[in-house]
């Protein structure tokens, strides 16, 4: 009785085994991106005597006085036409609470200067002026 059961069981893994017929499947190397900790802010930044701004369509944050702060005001300096005037810049920034009390509720951190752009002035909305010549 145990053959027979031992025979029943050998014959239907060779039945099972000989049914696949598998064929080596390459596997592609996956490649692993490592996402970016820092976001990149886009807005218009301001420097004045003791505070900056950093302000965008739905957000506005004060910017962390330090070195690459004040280099981004330098940079900017070259754009303004006045001394209030907003220059659109593109940075890589963590967003931190403001330890101090005063102020804005969080910072921005500049870590690195992607880009400063020139305003666009925006013409469709400036009043067309039209005026009649007379002819002689």
């Amino acid at each position: 009785m145990k053959k027979i059961y031992f025979a029943l069981l050998a014959g239907l893994f060779m039945l099972n085994s000989c049914g696949e017929d598998s064929e080596p499947t390459e596997v592609e190397p996956q490649v692993v991106v490592a996402k970016d900790s820092i976001p990149t802010i886009k807005g218009e930044f301001i420097f004045l005597a003791d505070a900056a701004v950093l302000k965008g369509k739905d957000f506005i944050y004060g910017v962390q006085i330090d070195s690459l702060s004040r280099e981004l005001a330098d940079s900017v300096a070259n754009f303004k036409q006045d001394d209030f005037d907003m220059v659109p810049v593109t940075v890589k920034a963590r967003i931190i609470k403001n330890p101090r009390q005063e102020g804005w509720e969080e910072l921005v951190e500049i870590k690195e200067i992607l880009e400063i752009s020139t305003k666009e002035t925006d013409t469709s909305a400036a009043p067309r002026i039209k005026k009649d010549i007379e002819k002689p």
